[in-house]
């Protein structure tokens, strides 16, 4: 791509931008919500042209992710299979050869069809689906008796079963539960083709991607390795930027303080005139972006019971059928737990018959009836009234409340001005979501439980909510598959699987290794329990102190030097003032020995003025620079 210019509906998105893409990568394409992610995505399908510039895509064999569900009265195997367009031609040419009776056509046919690799087709479609977390009676069932979110998989299992050189994956996770993200990340590892992946998974784009493209100001900008490389790369651009900022800023000031004192004295016309030009050249660094400016902390919990759950061999499940059964489980005031397994082992139904959506089909469940608890569905955002705004929303919540206190608080979820009083229906999924968020957080929950609330989130807004959840000092039940909220906001982890719900020791890493070791038919046994525990946070915190202390040990001599070179610019200063002072003297020039001498006098400490000024300079910018560190 070079000079790349690209627009939707007026409304530009790439300016000359230019990007290059090796082939057999895997790169993550990024940028913020409405940059032009998925138009680029369309673009590099040979769905939409560009504006300018030129676009070299040599690939044949494109295959882009579909955003709607598919509907058809097949099985859905069959369905993956007769999308295919080379084994469909493939089966087109077998039939017509056949029906011609034609030897020598029937036999070509029967080639073409094996090239295409048609006698491994069911076995191959049947392996994806299976990975995704079709069970067999799924990949039987016909694909419109399959609920959306199952039909959004099927998409996925459709683009990976496609012959590809160029596969474009616009949010794979989104439906996805983690055992299937980690079967995709392992799937994508072993793809020969070129793949550009857009996702709001950090560490999804970590493990898969090779190299990033994030779309900045209308440009594209690539880097190596995957999201937090970006993210780290990018840190230190805008460091950069910032410490240049500051020399620049310094710079100023000084030009300014010497335009301001010498501008009325002929003698340094020239000078003022040369540090005019000089302040006129410097770069205005463009202000750099706040970071996330969204505040989705939550308040304190409070005193609350202990415990706040407890449950005993509980039977969890709809109707008459367990689903998930004998859970024995406590949730103590403060805990944090994260709640692991496969989509349909039964992690939705624990967790709402626990918040009392559910009625228990057996045992004993206690929940405190005073602790305050905070519930996110996953099809939560369904319960919100389209009709309504964010604000009527809170309102019916708050009914007593002051309108500017509702206001400030939806600004907090990034749901301020117009966007508080527009209609909830026409609004993103990540809005909505966020919304919701907001309604949860108004009641000042103690416990928190919450089933996928990144679905719909962007990145921005997924960093605010790992932030709330890590200062969250109630307790926490969290499914998830994304693994850095996860890693950020628990410290323990139930697995729910083969109708059960046990403690699992281990880590996020030993449970990919465990799913992986499942997959090439190991590890069938128990769970690992011989995981080392995790870095305590008063570890972390230690830890933390102990690096402030090195960094505050190296800050006193830099500001001890300031202070020093502060002393004798000063002195420095007074000196040259009163040598351009005598030289204003019409009467020295009578001497015109004692003239020069000042005079020379008057060189050498301008000298040491500009010397001194400049390691004043370096000085402080270096200072400030560990001081933000400090501060970070």
């Amino acid at each position: 791509m070079r000079g790349l210019g690209l627009s939707l509906g007026g409304r530009p998105l790439l300016e000359n931008a230019d990007a290059a893409i090796a082939p057999g990568e895997n790169v993550a394409l990024i940028g913020p919500n409405g940059s032009g992610k998925t138009t680029l995505l369309r673009v590099l399908a040979g769905e939409l042209g560009i504006d300018a510039g030129t676009l070299e895509q040599p690939c044949r064999d494109v295959v882009r992710l579909e955003q709607s569900p598919p509907t058809s009265p097949n099985p859905a195997w069959r369905y993956i299979v007769d999308t295919d367009p080379q084994l469909r031609a493939a089966r087109a040419l077998l039939a017509s050869s056949e029906a011609s009776g034609e030897g020598n056509a029937i036999a070509l046919a029967h080639d073409a069809w094996e090239q295409a690799g048609g006698h491994r087709a069911e076995a191959r479609a049947r392996e994806l689906l299976a990975g995704l977390g079709f069970t067999d009676a799924d990949a039987l069932a016909p694909v419109d008796t399959l609920s959306g979110g199952w039909r959004m998989r099927l998409n996925l299992a459709r683009a990976l079963f496609a012959s590809s050189d160029l596969l474009l994956l616009d949010e794979p996770t989104n439906h996805l539960d983690l055992d299937a993200i980690l079967w995709l990340e392992r799937w994508l590892a072993r793809y020969e083709g070129t793949a550009v992946i857009v996702s709001h998974d950090r560490d999804f784009l970590d493990r898969v991607a090779k190299a990033t493209l994030s779309i900045e100001d209308r440009r594209l900008v690539r880097t190596s390795g995957g999201y937090s490389d970006w993210e780290l790369q990018r840190s230190q651009r805008l460091a950069q930027a910032e410490h240049q900022g500051r020399v620049d800023a310094l710079k100023v000031a000084h030009l300014r303080s010497f335009i301001d004192r010498f501008r009325a004295q002929a003698t340094k016309a020239r000078q003022v005139q040369s540090r005019i030009k000089a302040l006129e050249r410097i770069a205005q660094v463009a202000p750099l972006r706040a970071k996330n400016a969204l505040d989705l902390s939550l308040a304190e919990a409070g005193d609350c019971p202990d415990p706040i759950v407890f449950a005993e061999d509980l039977n969890a499940g709809y109707g008459d059928k367990v689903v998930v059964g004998n859970v024995r489980m406590t949730v103590e005031r403060g805990a944090r737990i994260g709640i692991l397994g496969r989509n349909g082992a039964g992690k939705t139904t624990l967790i709402r018959t626990l918040v009392g959506e559910l009625p228990p089909l057996g045992g004993n469940l206690y929940v405190s009836r005073s602790v305050r608890v905070g519930y996110f569905a996953q099809q939560g955002l369904e319960r919100l009234r389209n009709d309504d705004s964010a604000l009527a929303h809170l309102q019916r919540e708050a009914p007593d409340e002051r309108e500017v206190v509702l206001r400030g608080f939806l600004g907090r979820f990034g749901l301020s001005g117009e966007d508080a009083t527009r209609a909830v229906g026409p609004m993103s999924g990540g809005e909505k979501a966020r919304l919701a968020l907001a309604l949860l957080a108004w009641h000042k929950p103690q416990l928190l439980v919450l089933d996928e609330p990144t679905n719909h989130l962007d990145a921005d807004t997924r960093d605010a909510l790992t932030d709330a959840l890590a200062e969250f000092d109630g307790a926490l039940l969290l499914v998830s598959h994304d693994r850095y909220l996860l890693r950020a906001a628990v410290d323990r982890f139930v697995i729910v699987r083969d109708g059960k719900a046990e403690p699992f020791e281990g880590d996020l890493d030993q449970y990919a290794a465990l799913l992986q070791a499942r997959e090439t038919g190991a590890g069938q046994g128990a769970l690992p329990n011989q995981a080392e525990a995790p870095t305590s946070r008063r570890a972390e915190r230690r830890a933390a102190a102990e690096q402030r202390a090195e960094r505050s040990a190296l800050l006193r001599p830099l500001e001890r030097e300031v202070k020093r070179i502060e002393r004798e610019l000063e002195r420095v200063t007074a000196e040259l003032r009163e040598r351009e002072a005598a030289l204003a003297d019409p009467a020295l020039y009578a001497d015109p020995q004692r003239a020069a001498e000042l005079g020379r006098a008057r060189s050498t400490l301008a000298q040491s003025h500009d010397r001194l000024e400049q390691a004043w300079l370096d000085a402080v910018v270096q200072r400030d620079g560990l001081t933000g560190a400090l501060d970070d």
